[in-house]
């Protein structure tokens, strides 16, 4: 029987185009559900868009639109960005659909109502609009808040609130018995610390003043916390309103992939509503860092913000879904630069691994008319094995930087090997011993590319097709006769 994996990313907010770190985390989660899929797995990968609140109204005022035409606009430009990074989500969900995801809403907010875990009271406090959440005044630095350098807003008002407190300890619990995972484990520790101060949660705004949102049931006051709306999304696109199919064979949820910024609302405020409802916990949350530019954190003040449009028209799909994936650790914040990305491309893909394909290809071309008959008596011995194990070690620790460096180690020992044995030699020389040379080559290289399909899916379709290979997801049979035509270069250099 096949397992099931259900992955999903942090939904984009649509105050605003899609940046360069929600790129890197839809290839994340893509490089996740890819492998999955490639190990066998019954895969459902969901992203979406998060359209409510204070931040999309004011900025729908600021461009002259109402918020619903941004937030078709920005989730237009979403989809059109997951055409562009070639991802491969099974759906996308939208929190202003009223017909998929309110219902799920608010079924999850008279629940919580039910369980007696909602109550009204009035309250004052700072309340950050780039947060969408109010922040205690031990978390300014300079009285700004340290995340958006924005002074918070002073805000007293009657709002309904979630009992987060009644579940504090049952998340630990599940934390630290790693039922609930969180990956780095720093982030783990993080979480603990900052669940000791943890207070019951605003859960709605008044509507006067939070018109655009999920009117609160019952009380046409007030406006739901765009949290409690948000959150919801991965449970409303399996289909919660009904419990029905999807939702009993995907949830829960295997991964939520997040950036490090909102890791307290997942880990804190998402489990303990879930544990209200008698839901179970997702399995594990993964938290990435941030991406940032020439040393800089980006900003558009600064004018150092990377369209991932731009980058990906100069450079290509696959070009841009490597340098993101082995440049930046996956558990940590990494550096962007035009010229790191160069050097990557020539040294790793252009001198790595166009330069092995192109080394492999041309004596086949022209020693052995295009064609190749694998035989496994004609195998080196010696040679470096590829551990199929030590790979997906790497992507289920979300490694995906050290499981780009294992695939790199392997081109790196079939590059010795060509230099060693210089087939161009041999197919004159030593007949014999060129085949067994060009037969193991040949051999490395589908491994290569097996491994590389989550990361690199259209390279790895252009490489089996120089080899006439149908075999991507397979081993290679005896006297499988591969057809080769070396063509032109992948990553001819910059």
């Amino acid at each position: 029987m096949k397992n099931k994996f259900y992955i999903t990313t942090a939904i984009l907010y649509t105050n605003g185009p899609p940046h360069i770190g929600f790129a890197m985390e839809l290839i994340q989660a893509d490089v996740l559900a890819r492998y999955n899929r490639l190990i066998g797995n019954d895969v459902w990968f969901l992203t979406g868009t998060d359209e409510h609140g204070t931040t999309v109204a004011r900025a729908a005022e600021k461009y002259g639109k109402t918020p619903i035409e941004l937030a078709d606009e920005m989730s237009g430009l979403a989809k059109d960005l997951i055409l562009k990074l070639n991802i491969t989500n099974d759906d996308f969900i939208r929190t202003s659909d009223q017909v998929r995801h309110w219902p799920s809403v608010i079924k999850l907010w008279n629940k919580l109502v039910e369980n007696g875990d909602l109550y009204k009271k009035e309250y004052e406090g700072l309340y950050c609009v780039g947060h969408e959440a109010f922040i205690k005044k031990s978390d300014l630095v300079d009285d700004l808040c340290p995340l958006h350098k924005t002074v918070p807003e002073n805000i007293k008002e009657e709002n309904w609130f979630f009992k987060l407190t009644k579940y504090k300890k049952e998340i630990r619990k599940r934390i630290e018995s790693d039922d609930f995972k969180i990956v780095p484990e720093t982030k783990s520790k993080e979480l603990l610390n900052l669940l000791d101060d943890a207070e019951d949660v605003s859960f709605s705004r008044p509507a006067t003043t939070l018109k655009w949102g999920i009117p609160v049931p019952g009380d046409e006051t007030q406006t739901m916390y765009v949290w409690a709306d948000a959150l919801t999304n991965y449970i409303s696109a399996l289909d919660y309103k009904d419990e029905g199919e999807k939702f009993e064979k995907f949830w829960p949820a295997d991964v939520h992939l997040v950036g490090k910024d909102i890791l307290r609302f997942h880990a804190m405020i998402w489990p303990a509503m879930l544990l209200s409802l008698g839901i179970e916990l997702p399995k594990a949350i993964y938290v990435h860092g941030f991406i940032n530019v020439e040393g800089q954190k980006m900003s558009k003040t600064i004018g150092n913000v990377i369209d991932p449009f731009g980058v990906v028209a100069k450079y290509g799909t696959d070009v841009v879904r490597y340098f993101l994936l082995r440049e930046i650790p996956s558990e940590e914040d990494g550096d962007f630069s035009y010229k790191k990305l160069e050097e990557r491309y020539n040294g790793d893909l252009a001198n790595g691994l166009g330069n092995l394909v192109q080394r492999v290809a041309t004596p086949i071309e022209t020693g052995l008319d295009g064609e190749l008959v694998y035989k496994k008596e004609n195998l080196l011995s010696g040679v470096p094995e590829f551990s199929k194990e030590e790979f997906g070690k790497h992507i289920e620790s979300f490694k995906l930087h050290d499981a780009l460096g294992y695939i790199w180690k392997c081109i790196g020992d079939a590059n010795v090997l060509v230099n060693d044995r210089k087939p161009w030699k041999e197919v004159k020389e030593n007949p014999k011993e060129f085949l067994k040379t060009i037969t193991t080559l040949v051999k490395m290289i589908h491994e290569i590319v097996w491994m590389l399909q989550p990361f690199m899916p259209e390279t790895s379709q252009k490489i089996a097709a120089k080899f006439g290979s149908d075999l991507l997801n397979k081993k290679v049979p005896e006297n499988y006769k591969f057809i080769v035509k070396k063509g032109g270069g992948l990553f001819p250099r910059m």
